[in-house]
């Protein structure tokens, strides 16, 4: 058996399992996102064996995305966890054989407490497919092992299924990014779309001052222990003029020698430094950087004083990139 051979017809056998599906997307699939989003409770998935395992990505889904989800285990809600359920929840039941013992005994409990049931199944006309209020049907002409018996390409076409009802209610719902990241603060998309200027600006004692008339002398030691490549330069009422960085003192080093620290900082500074509001994402202001080849962003108060610096190594930290 060549296994490279072997490898590509497994997934060209999962592939078309898949793409079958959209040829059998109907109203029942319409009904389906009907009963989860009118639901005023949450969606409880059920499955056993590998649609358990199926189920549990299904309910992780919908939860990131707008839909309070969770998974039950079968045989688990036999001996109490049915307590979890209301009557005011959506049960989605997965099996490909639509007889699975485990879920056929929860039917007559939900139907006596009247909890909404949407089954995914292999067989519209199995035990289960007949109990649900709507079967949503993920049959597959063959599953991709040797044996013809192992789940595979019927899992793969139950978890697509499972995208597809959680795309279309994250439409419905009118989910958006911003929606998306409240729910990921640690991942890379939260940090991005919540962590804002004002989250990580270095701010009162951290900021490093000089007046127009300090010698560079003293310039020099106020960037050196603040330790942010810069300073402002301000008036007698603390408005800020300007900015030296260390890219300036560089500059004037070459540019005047030793003579440079006999100078003033209002004549070395730069007038007109970059800015960004402390209401703005802190991705932004990383962009800002990157697009001016700069470390770090002055965030200035409504008075023009300066408010606080958030610099490149504070973003970098928190995995903002």
């Amino acid at each position: 058996m060549n296994l490279l051979d072997e490898a590509r017809r497994v997934l060209k056998i999962e592939a078309e399992a898949v793409m079958s599906l959209a040829g059998r997307i109907n109203s029942d699939f319409e009904k389906a996102v009907d009963i989860i989003y009118l639901s005023k409770g949450r969606v409880v998935v059920t499955g056993m064996g590998k649609s358990g395992l199926v189920g549990k990505k299904i309910a992780a889904t919908l939860a990131s995305t707008g839909t309070p989800s969770f998974f039950m285990h079968p045989a688990e809600a036999g001996h109490g966890d049915l307590g979890m359920v209301t009557k005011d929840d959506v049960i989605i039941a997965i099996s490909n054989s639509g007889e699975t013992g485990e879920i056929v005994g929860l039917i007559p409990y939900l139907k006596r407490f009247s909890v909404g049931l949407i089954s995914m199944t292999g067989n519209p006309a199995s035990t289960l497919s007949k109990a649900a209020d709507v079967n949503i049907d993920v049959s597959v002409d063959e599953e991709a092992c040797p044996l013809g018996i192992v789940p595979t390409a019927s899992t793969t076409a139950a978890i697509a299924m499972g995208d597809a009802l959680a795309v279309a209610l994250l439409i419905k719902r009118g989910f958006n990014a911003e929606d998306f990241a409240s729910y990921h603060p640690g991942g890379n998309l939260g940090k991005k779309l919540l962590i804002k200027v004002s989250d990580l600006m270095q701010t009162g004692d951290a900021l490093p001052r000089v007046s127009a008339e300090d010698p560079m002398s003293r310039t020099v030691i106020e960037m050196s222990s603040k330790r942010l490549g810069l300073t402002t330069v301000t008036d007698e009422k603390g408005i800020v003029l300007g900015v030296i960085t260390d890219g300036d003192l560089r500059r004037g080093i070459e540019k005047w020698g030793q003579g440079l620290f006999q100078m003033k900082a209002g004549e070395v500074m730069t007038k007109n430094p970059k800015t960004i509001n402390s209401g703005e994402l802190a991705a932004k202001a990383l962009s800002i950087m990157e697009k001016h080849s700069i470390t770090a962003l002055l965030v200035f108060d409504e008075q023009g004083r300066a408010a606080g610096i958030i610099h490149l190594h504070d973003i970098l930290k928190q995995g903002i990139a």
